[in-house]
């Protein structure tokens, strides 16, 4: 080695650990995969569960403890707390055929609990994350029709619920925890009081699939196309029919051909029904489809479908291997029933579609989704299809696509400009998609608004020049799809999305038939050697992995049949025969192949040959010098290896072979002595004697002037034959002993069989010992040294193989069986460790040695395990495995590493600069963890580590990308709401139009290309004297809609009166009508109302009461005598169980606060809080919202993250401190302070600066218990007299 570096990796690379290497997958693996928040990819392969890192495309870790096929993985949610207490973890659990639930510490490769009920198959399974108190609870649906909650962190079954329908897979409503959905064989289960205290109460509400003629606005109808083609779907209406109601029988959709049943991550109340030709969007407050996503003309069917949180966007899998990206079509201005478009096939859309035209001449939008990009789609046949799309949770821009086979493919979503020109692609057509934030004139990605200075609020923090924003997640490639009130968003560059593969791993080729590792590891061999095995296939192919890395290293197409066996000639080259089945007569085509990986070159052997008996045993000598060939039912051949050439081929009368084997001693030593001597005695030549792996030279360099210079040149480099010996049997059992010198065979001693032995099957000969099998399963161990022998009786039947593990002195021996293994030491002749298959593991294929102490197990399920000597084992923790590429992943680290990271990338103001470099920690272990960091640091994403130091929104920022950097889901939902309400209240309290008002920010006109913030150079007092009518705050673009209620106020009634338009649109019944009008009434869209109201049929029984609540509506006033009769009717109402009824009344007379409050009352919190966002103004929304926090802080509900993000929404960041504190969340409560601070939104108050100041000396407190005592010491600093004593016990010690 040249240098210490390489030498380190050298010795990497010949670590070898416990591992599994997975290959094709099995039917029931479909649907068994998850990609989690830690940023890994699990999947199941048979009865494997293979991690995967998605960024280095490596395999980390295979998991091995199910003795059935994995039907389920599902990665534990990291939407909690982290500390010391609850660490970063790679936790997961996977369920079987049989019932069994596993759940794994994957980084130590152990079980932490398993546990099953009964032994059908786990149909579901889905971890829970309602409460903030626990974070151990898995929800799984055990067939046939029972739901069952267990605390994953005992085994403890809490409650289980059986329903009355079959069961076939559940789904939970990301916005409501108490809502679950159940798919049936022909009908949905709805249930609406999912509890961890107790199981549900009923069987839920059962809900069936209906498909009529479409009669309502919105939809046309016709029947001049063929019935059941992808566009006809588009004129019937799909409803979801109560149980008792009637039904269309006819045309009844059957929910046995429903794929996939999942809620919208990104909107609420819909539900997502994936057919083989559509996809149904499904709004559950009207149980109507409000969208349909067609499968395109000539395109190939769903499989699957992905809808993302961050953006309204979904990925779809196609049949062919395809990936589509669907981006929701923006609709119009809300509260106007403005020009839009049914769906339609779109790529036959273009730009437009066609109009769809109301009842009241007015056009509605439906929820349309328009293709922006698509993968390539792949070669797909009957035996190679996909079998999943997991899209990565923390960015959602990157999917992983995993193929029966097991080939992984890693696509990443990019972006290019948008170029406008005449295109076929239906693609470019289209509007296009715009970058979000505010685009610069170079190009960059975009400019943000600096945060203030907390010392001169006057001045901007000074940066170092910025480095570009990086492109982390699906909402930095493009902006908001939805436009709340106008084209605010497209604020970008116009940009196309296109699919890049990043990545791709192969898995081993169908159950490979045959495996050969390399010659073992030597002091002559040190320096080259690397853990290869070859694998041979069924198909011909043989692949070549490196058992260290279990990375494939080379592959070979090579033969045109089965292979049959593998001889390794030298660490670069080997030998591989096949044939194909023998024909009627016996006789095959047999194909010998010489392959040399240094160069890739091939080279066949025996080509003149024709139809004749099948090889059974290639053996090549212990020098790499010769090679024999049996045959079934002929004569053996001996070749020379070095030249490729035939010596001898043996006559028709010799001994029919069944075993044969090397010996593998020679007189290579005394050759080297007797040459050295002749050397010597002639006294004219130095001679030296070179052997490698195939070959053996002698090299003579005559002295000058001497008598034998002349024969000596002669001589050079001269290869010379040794001497070497093989031993076989017979079919009578006869053991033969031959010597081999150049192309001479010679006869030596012949044994007759031991008595009780059988036919002899297999030879394996070490030093002095020789062990033979047999087909009655016996052993007979020869010590040839003593001449003494011992039989072995095993009674496991045919002896297939048996082999010597390598080293001196090792005297271990692998005996394969038909119905599995054993591991013997020859020595002591006792037995070390058996495996039964297929008992207890698949039915083994071939067996060799990795190491000394590692035994190979190749399985007919397609897998290649390496095994300790207990054959127990076949997994490693990850500290013990050589990854070969550096993995950045936080969840690998000591508890202590990772919090000491997280912290110094949040925010460091401790250190006079902002260095990604951790030093200094007063801990026992602190060079570890030291190591650990900073190693973690050097292969973070180059383009986060260069942006961290000048992030241009603070610790605010800062806290979003190290969030998404440790994949924490509860830290990306806190820091994005919260960075986006300290840019509002910011902007809000800069403006003199908005400073005293909290109604929100008016939306600005659309931008140019490049929107800069404006300018503020001018003096305040000018400002002031300006129109108040003139706003100069910077509007940020409103959170995603997956927000939901704690999306600003006036984004979220714009997005409600867009639903609410929508519902009307798709009326189809006076029930529907009637929620629409009482809808419209409580949004104070007073008309629409009384227009619905007016439309009720005279032949209906609701006819007079609709009227006359038309002509209430329509001459109500909010001030008069009336109003306090309507509210003594509306409370007597409410009193007498009229609830609904009573709020109306209130909401008419603008009473909408306490109409809010009954409803809070009655326990209708979610009705409450979207009546107050968006009907109420701010200070009386502000009073539902903080009642509604208090509840979400109850012991029994035990939602604080929830309150607090609610707090932050109001602009009451003291109180989101005061219940952070509470919670004992120190660390985030510390940033949060300082993240207000930076924009200057602390309020100057007694009670504020206590808080702050406990929360600083708690933090403090945390840090010194990390070791970083330079930061606890700061903090104490910032928490004044408080961390006074904290810090005089830090100068102590």
């Amino acid at each position: 080695m040249s240098t210490s570096h390489e030498l380190q990796k050298h010795l990497l690379n010949l670590k070898l650990s416990n591992k599994t290497l997975t290959g094709v997958l099995h039917n029931n693996n479909k649907g068994a995969s998850d990609w989690g928040w830690q940023g890994l990819l699990a999947y199941g392969c048979q009865t494997s569960v293979v991690i995967v890192d998605a960024r280095t495309v490596q395999v980390l870790q295979t998991l091995e403890r199910h003795k059935a096929v994995v039907l389920k993985v599902k990665w534990a949610r990291q939407n909690y707390h982290h500390d010391e207490r609850s660490p970063y973890t790679l936790r997961l659990a996977s369920a079987d055929c049989h019932g069994r639930i596993i759940v794994w510490d994957v980084s130590q490769a152990a079980h932490r609990v398993e546990f099953q009920d009964g032994t059908k198959p786990i149909v579901e399974m889905e971890w829970l994350s309602t409460q903030d108190a626990s974070h151990d609870l898995l929800v799984a649906l055990h067939p046939p029709y029972s739901i069952i909650l267990w605390n994953a962190d005992t085994g403890t079954k809490l409650w289980k619920k059986s329903f009355t329908e079959n069961l076939m897979s559940f789904s939970f409503d990301p916005f409501d925890p108490t809502k679950l959905t159940l798919l049936g064989p022909d009908c949905i289960l709805f249930v609406s009081d999912f509890s961890i205290s107790k199981p549900p109460s009923s069987n839920g509400r059962k809900f069936y699939v209906d498909s009529t003629p479409s009669s309502a606005p919105g939809n046309v109808s016709g029947s001049g196309e063929r019935r059941g083609s992808a566009r006809t779907a588009f004129k019937r209406v799909k409803m979801l029919v109560g149980e008792g109601k009637p039904r269309n029988a006819g045309e009844s959709v059957s929910l046995n051909e429903c794929l996939q049943l999942t809620y919208h991550q990104a909107c609420r109340h819909h539900l997502l029904l994936v057919y083989s030709r559509e996809i149904l969007i499904v709004d559950l407050e009207i149980n109507q489809t409000v969208g349909v996503i067609p499968m395109e003309r000539n395109g190939s069917p769903f499989l699957q479908v992905i809808s993302c949180r961050q953006r309204d966007v979904m990925m779809c899998l196609h049949e062919n291997g395809s990936i589509t990206v669907r981006v929701r079509r923006k609709n119009g201005n809300s509260g106007i029933l403005s020009t839009a478009t049914t769906p339609v096939d779109p790529v036959t859309a273009g730009t437009g579609g066609d109009a769809a035209t109301s009842l009241h001449g007015e056009s509605v939008q439906d929820v349309i989704y328009d293709l922006r990009c698509q993968s390539d789609h792949l070669r797909v046949t009957k035996h190679v299809r996909p079998f999943g799309i997991y899209r990565c949770p923390v960015t959602e821009r990157s999917c992983a696509l995993i193929m029966n086979d097991g080939r992984i493919m890693i696509w990443s979503l990019k972006t290019t400009d948008h170029i406008t020109q005449i295109s076929n692609s239906h693609i470019q057509a289209l509007t296009p998609l715009h970058s979000p934030g505010y685009s610069s004139s170079d190009g960059s990605f975009e400019i943000l608004q600096p945060v203030k200075d907390e010392s001169n609020p006057k001045m901007e923090v000074k940066f170092p020049a910025a480095a570009s924003h990086p492109k982390t997640c699906l909402s930095d490639l493009i902006g908001q799809v939805q436009s709340f009130g106008s084209d605010q968003m497209q604020q970008g560059k116009a940009i196309v999305l296109k699919f890049v593969l990043v990545g791709l791993l192969n898995g081993v080729t169908a159950p490979p038939l045959v495996i050969r590792m390399c010659p073992p590891l030597t002091t002559k061999n040190f320096h080259q050697y690397q853990p290869l095995v070859a694998l041979g296939s069924s198909s011909g192919l043989v692949q070549v992995y490196n058992l260290s890395s279990g990375l494939l290293w080379r592959e070979y197409n090579i033969h045109l049949s089965h292979i049959r066996g593998i001889e390794w000639v030298s660490l670069n080259s080997f030998l591989s025969y096949g044939y194909t089945n023998p024909n009627s007569s016996g006789l095959v085509r047999n194909e010998l192949i010489l392959t040399d990986m240094e160069t890739g070159s091939t080279t066949s052997l025996r080509n003149d040959k024709n139809e004749e008996s099948p090889i059974e045993i290639l053996r090549v000598s212990q020098l790499k010098q010769y090679f024999i060939i049996v045959f079934k039912e002929k004569p053996f051949e001996l070749w020379d290896l070095r030249t490729g050439t035939l010596l001898r081929e043996m006559p028709k009368n010799f001994p029919m072979i069944t075993a044969l084997e090397w010996s593998p001693s020679s007189n290579l030593k005394g050759l080297k002595k007797r040459l050295v001597h002749d050397a010597s005695t002639g006294g004219a030549a130095r001679t030296s004697i070179q052997t490698s792996d195939s070959n053996i030279q002698i090299t003579t360099t005559a002295s000058p002037g001497s008598e034998s210079g002349a024969k000596a040149d002669r001589k050079l480099n001269q290869p010379i034959n040794v001497k070497e010996h093989f031993v076989f049997t017979d079919t009578n059992g006869l053991l033969y002993h031959f010597f081999v010198e150049g192309n001479t065979i010679k006869d030596g001693a012949k044994i007759p069989p031991e008595g009780g032995m059988g036919s002899v099957t297999c030879i394996a000969w070490k030093a002095d010992t020789i062990v033979l099998g047999d087909v009655d399963g016996n052993l007979s161990v020869w010590d040839l040294k003593a001449r003494v022998s011992r039989a072995v009786p095993t009674h496991r039947g045919w002896v297939k193989k048996i082999k010597f593990a390598p080293g001196k002195g090792n005297h271990k021996l692998l005996v394969l069986y038909n119905d599995g293994m054993d591991i013997w030491d020859t020595k002591d002749v006792e037995q070390v460790s058996n495996i039964r298959s297929p008992r207890e593991i698949a039915k083994i294929t071939d067996v060799e040695w990795a190491t000394s102490d590692k035994p190979i197990l190749a399985t007919n399920d397609g897998c290649i395990r390496v095994f300790d000597l207990s054959l127990k084992v076949c997994s490693s923790p990850s500290e013990e495995l050589a990854i070969p590429d550096p993995l950045f992943s936080p969840h690998l680290l000591l508890p202590k590493s990772a919090l000491n990271m997280k912290y110094l990338l949040q925010h460091q103001p401790w250190n006079p600069e902002n260095i990604l470099f951790l030093k200094d920690l007063d801990l026992p272990d602190a060079d570890k963890i030291l190591s650990q960091v900073n190693d973690q640091i050097k292969i973070m994403p180059s383009d986060v580590k260069l942006y961290l130091p000048s992030c241009r929104s603070g610790v605010a920022h800062r806290c979003l990308l190290t969030a998404r950097l440790f994949g924490d889901e509860a830290e990306v939902d806190f820091w994005t709401v919260a960075m986006y309400y300290l840019k509002i209240e910011q902007a809000r309290l800069g403006c003199p139009a908005h400073k005293d008002s909290h109604n929100g920010l008016p939306q600005p006109e659309p931008p140019c290309d490049v929107f800069l913030p404006k300018d503020t150079s001018q003096d305040p007092d000018d400002r002031k004297n300006r129109d108040a009518g003139v706003c100069e705050c910077l509007s940020e673009p409103p959170l995603d809609t997956c927000y939901d209620v704690l999306c600003d106020n006036q984004s979220y009634k714009i997005y409600q009166l867009d639903r609410l338009n929508l519902h009307d649109s798709k009326r189809t019944s006076y029930e529907h009508t009637k929620n629409c009008a009482e809808n419209f009434m409580l949004l104070s869209q007073s008309d629409r109302a009384v227009q619905l109201y007016l439309e009720t049929d005279s032949n209906n029984e609701c006819y007079y009461e609709d009227s006359l609540r038309a002509c209430l509506v329509a001459t109500i006033r909010s001030s008069g005598a009336s109003q306090s009769t309507i509210k003594l009717v509306a409370t007597s109402l409410i009193a007498n169980g009229k609830l609904s009824e009573g709020v109306q009344l209130l909401c008419l007379i603008d009473k909408g606060l306490d109409a809010c409050r009954y409803l809070q009352t009655y326990g209708q919190w979610n009705k409450a809080v979207w009546l107050a966002k968006s009907t109420l103004k701010y200070t009386e929304c502000c009073e539902v919202l903080k009642r509604w926090a208090d509840y979400l802080c109850l012991p029994e509900v035990n939602q604080k993250s929830k309150a607090v993000l609610v707090m932050i929404s109001l602009g009451l960041f003291h109180k989101a401190l005061e219940i952070l504190y509470s919670m004992h969340y120190f660390d985030r409560a510390a940033r949060f302070a300082e993240a207000c601070s930076e924009f200057g939104l602390l309020p100057d108050t007694e009670e504020t600066k206590k808080i702050v100041a406990a929360i600083y000396l708690e933090f403090a407190h945390v840090l010194s218990n990390l070791g970083n005592k330079q930061a606890s010491a700061y903090y104490c600093n910032k928490s004044a007299e408080m961390g006074q004593h904290l810090q005089e016990e830090l100068e102590w010690m």
